[in-house]
């Protein structure tokens, strides 16, 4: 295996989970945007388990660039782009067209101005009808949070202030603000939840 690959325990978790999501949603061909790919994993994954369409991944790191192009130099899968140098909470990102959009576990381990970025991007790149899926933890009102999640989310603040579990109604404020439609919010495993926005 090659010194830049890195893997996330987590992705062989979740990874079948979210392909199920995607099932349901993703259109029949285009183009998928990944935006922070991080290790690479999903997008080895997720593009080998829908062929027909063209994944791209993106990350700001350029330590996770260089993992994600190292699984797919090993993949060598025909519909996985270059990884791009892609940072959420920019105004101008080096894409001019998504058929759809996925982001796993970027809006808690991220400033505000990230999911801002990614919200106003998705709303800018989707076609009409265009899905935009989110994953990861969120605070919901009126259900409990998880105490897995408190701790998780005490963690995240202790190592940035601005990090930390979003509220969901916040999230999905901003979207409807911006032209994006909540379609669905499915329960996932470990207390995260996919996010079903749509242009």
């Amino acid at each position: 295996m090659s010194d830049a690959r890195r893997h996330a325990p987590a992705t062989e978790r979740n990874r079948e989970p979210i392909a199920a999501i995607l099932r349901d949603v993703l259109p029949a061909s285009g183009t998928v945007l990944e935006v922070a790919s991080g290790t690479g994993e999903h997008a080895i994954h997720f593009a080998r388990g829908f062929p027909a369409l063209t994944w791209q991944p993106s990350d700001p790191d350029p330590a996770a660039l260089a993992s994600i192009r190292a699984w797919a130099e090993a993949a060598r899968l025909p519909n996985l782009r270059p990884p791009l140098l892609l940072d959420a909470s920019t105004p101008e990102w080096p894409v001019d067209h998504a058929d759809a959009m996925l982001c796993i576990n970027m809006v808690h381990i991220s400033p505000w101005e990230a999911t801002v970025g990614l919200l106003t991007n998705a709303a800018k790149l989707l076609p009409v009808g265009g899905p935009l899926i989110l994953y990861g933890p969120y605070i919901q009102q009126g259900v409990e949070t998880a105490p897995s999640n408190l701790a998780f989310d005490e963690s995240l603040r202790a190592r940035d202030s601005r990090w930390g579990l979003r509220p969901l109604e916040e999230v999905v404020a901003l979207a409807q603000s911006l032209g994006l439609d909540l379609e669905a919010v499915h329960s996932m495993p470990a207390n995260n939840l996919a996010v079903v926005l749509r242009r």
